[in-house]
């Protein structure tokens, strides 16, 4: 596969250096990839914006779009084993979240929206002036830079690049420097479904390649999913400058086990939404609010259950749990283990490095602490790795309060038997996204973002054609 930048349809290695990018289960170079500068970013930017202009891009049919994106889902479906391979050897991730999960979500939604490019309308209105036919627009913004995170890189850079092309925008891509490759596998496949020159950039590098993305005056929006810290630097520079801006940012979704719950259903379901991708998920269900009358028998199967899993590379069929991406990810995690030992939180299971084989790769077990109280910081900041916080509680009427209490408000679970209770707490959960009785879950057809520090905005769905779109109002004198 290719490893140099896609700038206006040339490979090139940018003006820079390069990076190496490793597996993360065995500490392995997979390829050195191109470090790109303000420079390559212009080059980008100023590709994106020809092919913004362009005949062949501007005047393309909406039906010859939606053709180019079904052909982009084709190429992917028909690439499914090397992509999630390719997911797997570079993020971490087992292949069978690769290939069942993140493969299967990115053919999805270019599916999805190639259904909604002949299908993008305005409006009519009737107006208070006489002689006067008022009507609306849908009309792409222009470029789009899109910043895209290391844990699920494919399928993330999709929920961005699909919508933007459906509306006819143009694209400068990001992807995280721990796992650039299966972006560059897509752009590959993009380029290779006909989609012409420019329309679809990828600059590879660090963070001076996203600030020079989000700084650059000719890009129109900015789409971001990522850490809270970077997104609030994002959002103060795009206030600036007033480009629009799309943030997915972090999480610590609360988890809801009601009196009635069924424990075995809620201990199952919140191993698998706590422990997806090894915790590194920003809505991976992280503190759990268990009945003080079920909370040692919901954290005794919890800590047997995460016990059992089966760590390892993600190639192993067996393998349950992969690494996390990066040595300094594993660091911030065991620095976190250490803060829940020190603050009195009871360590039920978990709480070390990997040893033997797995010292060669950055894994660490997954960890569940007991009688963790609200305001321990295990509770309260997000650690984006396998580590579970049971938190028991008395007062049912207190468990909206405690839910709440968080900066984040990205997803929220609840755990009940009896749907009124369920449906009330999921209506007062400050969250973007509330399940009741079931794991996480994505659709393209489900709008997806967060609340307070979790972001602005939202992907998915209707959502995301508003989001890469602008409102124009035609007003016509009938007189």
């Amino acid at each position: 596969m290719r490893t140099e930048m896609l700038i206006g349809g040339k490979w090139t290695p940018g003006s820079g250096g390069t990076f190496a990018t490793r597996n993360p289960a065995t500490g392995e170079i997979l390829a050195e990839v191109p470090e790109g500068s303000a420079a390559d970013v212009d080059a980008a930017v100023g590709a994106a914006v020809a092919a913004f202009e362009s005949a062949e891009w501007a005047g393309l049919a909406p039906a010859s779009r939606a053709r180019l994106l079904l052909r982009v889902a084709d190429l992917i479906e028909e690439n499914a084993a090397e992509l999630a391979r390719l997911e797997t050897i570079d993020q971490g991730q087992p292949f069978g979240i690769s290939s069942g999960i993140s493969i299967p979500n990115a053919v999805e939604h270019f599916r999805y929206y190639a259904g909604w490019a002949t299908k993008i309308t305005g409006i009519t209105a009737p107006l208070s002036a006489p002689d006067v036919d008022y009507r609306t627009r849908r009309e792409p913004v222009g470029v789009c830079g899109l910043i895209t995170p290391w844990n699920f890189p494919l399928m993330i850079a999709v929920w961005k690049i699909a919508p933007a092309l459906a509306t006819g925008n143009t694209v400068v891509i990001k992807p995280a420097e721990q796992t650039p490759l299966s972006t560059l596998r897509l752009a590959e496949l993009i380029e290779q479904a006909g989609v012409p020159a420019g329309v679809v950039n990828v600059v590879t590098g660090g963070p001076e390649v996203g600030r020079a993305l989000v700084a650059h005056p000719a890009v129109a929006k900015i789409s971001f999913t990522g850490s809270t810290e970077v997104g609030r630097e994002i959002a103060a520079e795009a206030g600036r400058a007033l480009k629009k801006v799309s943030l997915e940012l972090g999480g610590k979704a609360p988890s809801i086990i009601a009196a009635d719950a069924d424990i075995d259903a809620a201990v199952a379901g919140n191993l698998m939404g706590g422990l997806l991708n090894s915790g590194q998920v920003c809505a991976a269900y992280t503190r759990f609010y268990v009945d003080a009358r079920r909370a040692d028998e919901f954290s005794e199967k919890l800590a047997a259950a995460a016990r059992s899993m089966t760590i390892g590379n993600g190639l192993d069929a067996a393998t349950q749990l992969g690494p996390l991406v990066t040595p300094e990810q594993v660091d911030r995690v065991d620095a976190y283990v250490r803060i829940g030992k020190a603050e009195g939180a009871q360590l039920l299971t978990g709480g070390t490095r990997g040893d033997g084989e797995l010292a060669r790769g950055n894994f660490y077990r997954p960890t569940v602490f007991g009688g963790v109280t609200q305001d321990m910081r295990i509770a309260r900041e997000e650690i984006f790795g396998p580590v579970l916080s049971v938190l028991p509680y008395d007062d049912p009427d207190q468990l909206v309060e405690l839910a709440n209490d968080t900066d984040y408000g990205l997803a929220a679970v609840i755990w009940s038997r009896d749907v009124r209770v369920a449906n009330r707490l999921a209506q007062q959960v400050r969250a973007g996204t509330v399940y009741i009785n079931m794991p996480p879950f994505l659709d393209a057809a489900a709008a997806w973002g967060g609340m307070k520090a979790s972001g602005l905005g939202r992907e998915m769905g209707w959502e995301a054609i508003e989001a890469f779109t602008e409102v124009k109002s035609i007003w016509t004198n009938l007189a």
